[in-house]
């Protein structure tokens, strides 16, 4: 199909009937912005120009439009349109932005159509090309015109003209056939007539639709091409219509990568952004949301109650239950439940991010585990390393971040804090409940030995009355008569004695010294 010369988006106005301080066209479906949908679908006719025309808060979707990708945001141009309203001087302003010896066919469209496709306007371009036509209209017969210009026809079935609805009598407030707004035009047609279009009507604008009667007018030739896809022409409006489109939008993004090969257990509740690329046998659970420039790699299943924004997930990796923002899971790699992965996250092959994890910028290395319940935040681990529960990598001072390094090999034991900026070596183990606060040699075992104190008496004395003291009493009591503390039911029951052990023996087999120093308890 030909490409056209250009295209021009109008995206002025001011949209009042989203009701909100953000413009209407920067309002987010499937993962893009209305605009960023419509120059899309420009980019993808191979047009040499595209001109974005603008007005209310101009500065910020100039801004907007810097951020898109770059094959937008390098090619496009801003038209502002002054203070003369209406489609037709939008137009106006776009076209002094282009080359005055442009020559081809020029398209216009609207930045709140988010469903329309590349492929429409080209079969667009093609019907103009074709036919030879000075204008050529996208047209839909939709059950309710209401607040659509009408087309109406001549006699033969050719294109006569477009009223707006305002302008519009009876009869022809009663066609079904309504202009979509989109246009192609000769270039040339576009130079003669724009500059005599007038603001005598309803709505004291220059009208684009305007153009179809002058051009007839001149001898040239206007038709009509309509489409059967309605959703295509549908334009944004108010929150309702955004959200009506963008559940549509949503079906047929799930239902192409399903016949790409993508298992999606349950479309209707599962989300997927227009940047998502999900490869082929991937399974996607009910819950899930696949937000931004996630990619999925083959064999992947992600979900139930899964999401991930600006993630990779390469090959055969689970993910369940869990956030995940900006980190990349290894081939192999579990997640989950309930954990959440943070910018910069980076687990290797095979490697585990269990229940109720939090990572942050942490680098965690082939086949290494943070099983559960432990935060690891600025940090590196090597190799087939295992995170203890509970370990917190200390990652803040009140006033900095530092890193914590851990080796390969490594057993870092339950409840364990690492005081950052901090390394352990490789082969290393810490005893549970170690607060590391220096660096730990390859090899190494470190612990912090505190001999456990108990104050006899100490609730009696300080919770008299309580039911905790009298239970310690009940307790005290049955031990110096030689039976057990009456049970649940009042029956008493006999008390095992106590058996003798070797204080020696038990320290070694929990890997403790047998005794201590006075600096080591803390003398």
């Amino acid at each position: 199909m030909p490409s056209p010369s250009a295209v021009i988006v109008l995206a002025a106005g001011q949209g009042t009937r989203m009701k909100s301080t953000t413009p209407k066209v920067m309002h987010p479906l499937g993962g893009r912005s209305l605009l960023h949908h419509a120059l899309e679908a420009a980019a993808g006719t191979g047009a040499g120009r595209l001109v974005v025309v603008l007005r209310h808060q101009r500065d910020l979707l100039a801004e907007h439009l810097d951020g898109l990708p770059e094959h937008i945001s390098g090619s496009v141009a801003i038209a502002d349109q002054d203070e003369i309203p209406g489609t037709g001087r939008a137009t106006e302003c776009a076209l002094a932005r282009l080359p005055e010896d442009l020559d081809g066919t020029v398209l216009v469209t609207y930045g709140d159509v988010p469903l329309l496709s590349a492929a429409t306007l080209r079969e667009l371009t093609e019907f103009h090309e074709t036919g030879g036509h000075g204008v050529s209209v996208l047209t839909a017969r939709v059950p309710d015109p209401t607040g659509y210009g009408r087309i109406v026809r001549d006699a033969g079935g050719g294109l006569a003209a477009i009223v707006e609805q305002k302008d519009a009598s009876a009869e022809e407030r009663a066609i079904t056939e309504i202009n979509s707004g989109i246009y192609a035009f000769r270039a040339a047609t576009l130079r003669a007539h724009l500059p005599a279009l007038s603001t005598d009507n309803a709505q004291g604008e220059k009208y684009l639709t305007d153009v179809i009667g002058l051009a007839r007018e001149a001898g040239e030739s206007v038709a009509a091409m309509t489409t059967q896809d309605l959703w295509q022409v549908e334009g944004v409006n108010d929150r309702v219509q955004l959200a009506r489109l963008g559940k549509e939008f949503n079906r047929r993004l799930l239902e192409h990568w399903m016949r790409e090969g993508v298992t999606i257990v349950d479309p209707d509740a599962t989300w997927v952004d227009a940047g998502v690329r999900l490869a082929q046998d991937v399974t996607v659970l009910p819950g899930s949301h696949l937000q931004g420039d996630t990619v999925v790699g083959a064999g992947s299943v992600i979900g139930p109650d899964t999401t991930l924004r600006d993630a990779r997930v390469d090959v055969g990796a689970t993910v369940t239950r869990s956030h995940v923002q900006g980190a990349v899971i290894g081939a192999g790699a579990t997640v989950g439940p309930f954990s959440y992965l943070r910018p910069g996250t980076d687990l290797g092959q095979d490697g585990k991010i269990g229940a109720f994890a939090e990572t942050k910028n942490a680098q965690i290395g082939t086949g290494s585990k943070v099983p559960h319940l432990s935060y690891v935040g600025d940090a590196e681990i090597g190799e087939h390393s295992n995170i203890g529960c509970g370990t917190v990598f200390v990652n803040y001072d009140g006033v900095s971040k530092h890193r914590t390094r851990v080796g390969s090999h490594v057993r870092i034991g339950s409840d364990t804090m690492l005081i950052a900026p901090v390394t352990v070596g490789d082969g290393a183990y810490s005893g549970a409940g170690t607060v590391i606060r220096k660096d730990v040699p390859p090899g190494a075992l470190a612990l912090n030995v505190a001999p456990q104190r108990n104050l006899e008496g100490w609730v009696e004395q300080k919770r008299p009355g309580s039911a905790a003291a009298q239970a310690a009493s009940s307790a005290r009591e049955a031990e110096q008569s030689g039976t057990s503390p009456a049970a649940p039911d009042g029956q008493a029951g006999t008390r095992a004695q106590p058996q003798p052990h070797n204080d020696q023996e038990t320290n070694a087999a929990q890997g403790q010294p047998d005794q201590h120093t006075s600096e080591e308890r803390g003398a």
